[in-house]
């Protein structure tokens, strides 16, 4: 079986600074920007990895979701307990640096991990955890 990982979904609230934040500061290319009814969907991913892409989107959008879960879902965004992901690189202490020179929530300097990896954390705009480990 060939299946590959295409893209995974995160919610945002704010467009310009979800932009900022996974084009500005990570290096990632913007790929789609799209709109519909005031809304946007952005995907963005890796330059030279076309296959692999973040979808960005407005959360609480899906249909069938009820008021009480879009309450949810910003509480839970708020609180930074709803997304999250996980990227990589091979020079994490250079990552960090340049992502710490933006405008960033950190939530965890570059760090050796008791179960064996090195990372850190970071919270995107939309309070999304973003972890970036180190491939060894």
């Amino acid at each position: 079986m060939d299946i590959t990982i295409h893209s995974s979904f995160l919610p945002h609230d704010d467009p310009e600074a979800a932009l900022a934040f996974y084009r500005d500061v990570l290096g990632f290319e913007l790929r789609l920007d799209v709109g519909q009814g005031g809304l946007r969907w952005l995907t963005v991913g890796p330059p030279g990895q076309p296959g692999t892409s973040i979808v960005l989107h407005p959360p609480g959008v899906d249909p069938g979701i009820t008021d009480n879960e879009r309450r949810v879902i910003a509480e839970m965004m708020a609180k930074g307990t709803y997304g999250s992901i996980l990227l990589a690189t091979h020079d994490l202490d250079g990552a960090f640096e340049k992502i710490q020179a933006g405008d960033v929530d950190i939530v965890q300097e570059p760090t050796e991990q008791p179960y064996g990896v090195r990372d850190c954390a970071v919270r995107d705009p939309a309070g999304n955890m973003v972890r970036i480990q180190q491939i060894r």
